[in-house]
Formats: structure tokens, sequence, C-alpha cells
């Protein structure tokens, strides 16, 4: 069967247990509407949205009508919706659960069903464990019962709701400070966060806001790409084209479901994309400005440690989680910003307990327009931060294999037999299944003086999953250039380590 994994259910559309259908979908909101009633929330309110997959209107009709049917209350989003939107509403209107119809930026051939739980996040154990089993404990026939007449305008409602609060953003969190006038270009890479990124960006103050026609309405097929992912090398090629030509200020990359976002920069040999780290560092130091003191600020296991400084520097407080937003969302008290490096940012976390690539890519804008009046770009500001605290290269090397146990083999032979240095440096080993508590998973890490290298085992793939850091220290900004070199064979020698295991 299908499992109940990280946030949900995501698998390929096809008939059968182990497929995305109808089926599927109804064992799965008939065992969530009991295990919900074994917590004596039955009757409460869930919020039902979808993105515009093959499959994802019939989905979320059948999830309605499932929930209807088990006595529950359910709004049903009006139209193809982002996913942060349904992370919003389940904590505006106070709901007990949400769940969103999407399979974010999979390929074309597959759906999925996350879950959000009251206040907005995604459920952690042993929620979803003990909601699988009350999957499995489903007997057919599963009632269903029509919701009758959609409620568009409460519907509508919370998506104006949703579009007012990004409106507000920039003196939320960008302060009072000049901007200048900026030229955005925006992909929404066939998905459907499109109409509602360019309405965010005008109502929060950015006028023009250019967008990638080819990939700007929803289309299942993703025709344009082969992986609707804008870190897949090419899928954000058509918007760092279009931002050559009009000469934009700052290029926009949502995925899919619009809950990831990616930034493209002019740099010295033309335009390119930065690094969700880059990306990372830069947005958490913006909210860090404005933000109370001794505010927390986070990120994972499996991302640069720069923000690991800045937040000491900043007055601000420092939390490190495993990858995924159910952890970074409950990272602490007086969380302004989390961040993880597959390019998710949670810029507002009073409003979405969750990542949202529209409400990132509106600070990001508010970044660029208040370096721009500065006379700063962002490449200089990412200067600004390694001088500051050294230059951080980092990478990713992703290791395709025969299967999943050939991954957790290599794993095997790391953890038995640890080398004693990577790259000409000494490092130690850090064996994370062998922590206790929430910070225990299948991973190792090695560090040394100025490497770090994570090494885990994909989840869902037969891949093994290598994150690299270096850190060179710089001396001042004449040193800086020196630096960058030192960092980049540095990183290569570590990259070469990888590609050996």
């Amino acid at each position: 069967m299908l499992r109940f994994g990280t946030a949900g259910l995501r698998g390929p559309l096809q008939d059968g247990p182990d497929g995305m259908n109808v089926d599927t979908v109804a064992r799965a909101s008939a065992g969530i509407a009991a295990w919900l009633r074994d917590r004596c929330l039955g009757g409460g309110l869930i919020v039902v949205g979808r993105d515009a997959r093959h499959g994802s209107a019939e989905f979320a009709v059948a999830t309605a009508e499932v929930f209807t049917a088990a006595g529950f209350s359910v709004l049903e989003l009006p139209r193809p919706l982002p996913t942060p939107v349904l992370a919003f509403a389940v904590r505006e209107l106070k709901a007990i659960a949400g769940v969103q119809i999407t399979a974010s930026h999979n390929p074309a051939t597959d759906n999925g069903y996350k879950v959000y739980l009251d206040g907005g996040s995604q459920l952690v154990p042993p929620a979803d464990a003990e909601i699988e089993r009350c999957i499995d404990a489903v007997a057919p026939p599963i009632p269903r019962k029509s919701l009758g007449k959609l409620d568009i305008e409460a519907g509508q409602a919370i998506v104006a709701d949703y579009l007012t609060r990004l409106s507000r953003l920039p003196a939320l969190i960008g302060g009072d400070g000049p901007r200048a006038p900026i030229r955005i270009v925006l992909t929404a890479m066939h998905g459907v966060g499109g109409e509602l990124a360019v309405a965010a960006l005008r109502s929060a103050g950015f006028d023009e806001v250019l967008v990638v026609s080819e990939q700007f309405a929803p289309d299942p097929d993703f025709p344009t790409v082969a992986f609707p992912n804008p870190e897949e090398p090419g899928a954000a090629d058509l918007l760092l084209g279009l931002a050559e030509r009009l000469d934009a200020d700052l290029a926009i990359a949502l995925d899919p479901d619009a809950d990831r976002c990616a930034l493209g920069v002019r740099g010295p040999d033309g335009w390119r994309m930065l690094r969700g780290d880059e990306t990372g560092v830069l947005l958490g130091d913006f909210v860090l400005r404005t933000a109370p003191a001794d505010a927390l600020v986070a990120t994972t296991i499996v991302s640069s440690r720069l923000l690991s400084k800045l937040a000491p520097a900043r007055g601000a407080r420092y939390a490190e989680t495993l990858t995924g937003f159910k952890w970074l969302a409950r990272a602490g008290e007086g969380l302004v910003y989390a961040y993880e490096e597959a390019i998710g940012h949670c810029v507002d976390p009073a409003a979405v307990r969750d990542k949202d690539g529209i409400s990132a890519a509106v600070v990001a804008a508010d970044l660029v327009a208040q370096a721009k009046a500065r006379d700063r770009t962002v490449l200089e500001l990412l200067d600004d931060l390694a001088v500051e605290f050294g230059v951080h290269a980092g990478d990713q090397v992703s290791l395709r294999l025969a299967d999943v146990s050939e991954a957790a083999a290599v794993v095997a032979r790391l953890r038995s037999q640890p080398p004693a240095e990577i790259a000409g440096e000494a490092v130690t080993c850090t064996d994370m299944a062998q922590l206790r508590g929430r910070m225990r998973t299948d991973a190792l890490v090695f560090e040394g003086a100025t490497v770090r290298l994570v090494i885990r085992p994909s989840g869902t793939e037969p891949k093994l999953k290598c994150y690299l850091e270096t850190v060179v220290p710089v001396a001042d900004r004449d040193g800086l250039a020196d630096a960058k070199a030192a960092a980049a064979q540095r990183l290569s020698e570590i990259r070469d380590f990888c590609e050996k295991l």
C-alpha cells in the first residue's frame, strides 16, 4: 500500500492501493476522521484545498465528501490554490485540520495528499503512525456525502485575507527604510502560484511584475520542464533569459504549489539562481533587522552554518532541527524566520506556519528594493556577510543508486568505518541515529576545522544525499577573492570524496 508518511501521501497516479486514486484518498480521509474523533474533535472544521494536477479536483471532492459524511464541517476552497493558502486558512479559521491535494514539485505522473493539523502546521510523529493505523483499519464501503453548493464566498474571503496579510509584509518586516522601484520577472513553473504571486507583489507596492508566459498558466503536464522544480538544472532557463532581456532587478521562481521560492540575480558572468542557503541567510538577516530582541531563527542540520553565526551577532537565538518544516515550524517560541536549503522559507510564521513561496517572494522583493535604494546588489550583500563571518561555500551531491537498500548499505559502511579525514582535513563523525529525541535520524555528520559533510539516504528514492560546506575566514575585503577561490577548491575536494562513495 501507499504508506502515510512525512506529511501525508504522495505517489503515482494509478489504480490499486499502491497508487494515488479516489479509493486511496477516501481511505486516508476516513482514517483521519477516525483519528480526529478519537481525540474528541468530531464535528470540527476541516479545510480542503487542491492544486491543478491531474486528479486533484476529483480527489478534493472525495476528501470533502468523506469528511462531511463523518460529521465534520468542511470548507472546500473554491479553485486550485497554492498550498500556503491552505496552511493559512487552517490557522486563520482555527480549523482542526486541513488537507491539500498536491504533489508539489513531483513529476506530472504523481499526486499527493498533504495534511495539516490545528495551527496550520504539518503533522509530526507519533501522529503520522497513529493515523496510518487508523487508515489500515478502515473497512469498505466508505460513506460519502455531497457538500452541496460550495461556499464560494467563504473561500474567496480567506484568499483575500491571505493577500491582505502579504500586502503588509514590507511594513511588518522591512520597516520604513527607503525603497527604489524594481523590475521583477516571475515564473509559476506551470503551477497554481502565478496569479496570487503577481497580485501579492503588486499589492505590496511592486508594480512592475512580468511573467514567463510559457509557464504562467497552470498545466498539469508541465510541458516546458523535465521536472517542475526550480532547483533542477535547466528549469529556470526561461526565467533567467527573460530577466536578461528585460534588464530585471530580481527573478523569482515558484514551484508548482508555490510553497517554495528560488531567486535569480545578475552576477558578473550573467544571471544565476541563488542557492537555497544564500537566499536563506539573506532573508534571515533582513527579517532580524526589525525583529524583536531575542527573536528565534531556525534552519536544519543539512543547511549552512552561517545562520548560526549571524543570529547571535544580531542579538537573536538560533535553533537547528531535522529536515522538513514539520520540525522547523516547531523550533521554539519567538520564531520569526525559518528556512531549509531546498528553497523553503517561512518569513511570517505568525500567519503561515509552513514554507510559503509567495510571502518569501514579497519579502525578497522588499530586500532588493531597499538594497537598490542604497545602490547595493544582492551579491554585494552576500559579500558583506562573507567579510563579516567568512566565506561559507556549499553544495549538494546526490548519488543515484540501484535501489534503496544500496544507499542504506553505503551509510552502514560509513557508520562502521568512518573516514578519519575528508579533503585532507581531520574530521569527527556524529551518528545521528544514536541520538535521542527529535534529533534522531539516519544521518552521519562529519566535521573538521573548515569542512562539514552530512550524508543520509533519501527517504523516498534510491539516492544517497550529501550536503557539503566549507568555511574560509576573510581577513578583509581585499582578501575576499582569494578566500572564495580557496573555498571553491576545498569544496571540489569534498565533492570528489562524495562521488567516490
